[in-house]
């Protein structure tokens, strides 16, 4: 088991080691949902959008555990009371495996290409163990893309969208697609939006009938201060993009 099997105390963190995180990780599976928040402030690493020594094996727990029965136990409270003190324990886990697969993504891994003259996963083994695991994860989440709490459903769609990325997942784009439309009828989130519209995109869809005006305003306004910064670059501004 994940938990057991890792050295726990030899892993990076943002802030030490990793010696406290099976602690944490086996809170997760707590029966009490304030024991399971408290826990997941504690164990689902991230800062500056890195991928840490610990960030894989948590990333693992975090998989195995969102088809068991502690995960889902408030879901259904949840589903009842708007003003939950809590989200669904696997909502959290999902949108911190999808901000996670999101630093990994292909479109960061651009980036940090151009400053390593494309061979960034020779320097960073963490990121390359990450995205060597897209398949497990994303399959992991499939199950979850039709969840019946709108809170899981929706951050299983968006944890997916950067799992699928994988070339080995190219045939789950079409059903994961239409899920991202779905998404998008009812999100009204500026980074929901925008991650969906950008994936639809990238996998070759016509997205025009799916843009609202405030999509659009979003997508103007990104693209002139990408321009902003490219013409900036060697002039006093930055000469790549930052490095987080």
């Amino acid at each position: 088991m994940i938990l057991e099997n890792t050295d726990w105390a030899s892993l990076m963190t943002p802030h030490g080691t990793g010696e406290l995180l099976p602690a944490a990780l086996a809170q997760l599976l707590d029966s009490d949902p304030a024991v399971r928040a408290a826990a997941a402030d504690e164990a689902l690493i991230g800062h500056q959008n890195t991928i840490y020594e610990a960030t894989v094996p948590v990333a693992q727990f975090v998989a195995a555990i969102l088809d068991h029965p502690a995960t889902a136990a408030d879901e259904d409270d949840a589903a009842a009371d708007a003003d939950a003190l809590h989200p669904p324990t696997r909502a959290v886990l999902l949108e911190w495996l999808s901000s996670t697969a999101f630093d990994a993504d292909d479109e960061t891994l651009a980036s940090c290409n151009r400053r390593f003259e494309g061979r960034y996963l020779d320097v960073d083994a963490e990121m390359r163990a990450f995205r060597d695991l897209r398949p497990r994860f994303y399959h992991a989440v499939r199950p979850l893309l039709d969840a019946d709490d709108p809170a899981v459903r929706d951050a299983a769609v968006l944890a997916a969208i950067p799992l699928a990325e994988h070339p080995d997942l190219t045939g789950h784009r079409d059903e994961l697609a239409a899920r991202t439309r779905r998404l998008l009828a009812t999100s009204t989130d500026r980074y929901t939006r925008d991650r969906a519209l950008d994936a639809l995109r990238s996998w070759g869809h016509d997205v025009n009938g799916l843009e609202n005006p405030e999509d659009v305003e979003a997508r103007e306004s990104y693209a002139r201060f990408r321009a902003e910064r490219e013409n900036s670059r060697g002039w006093g501004g930055y000469t790549d993009d930052p490095p987080f």
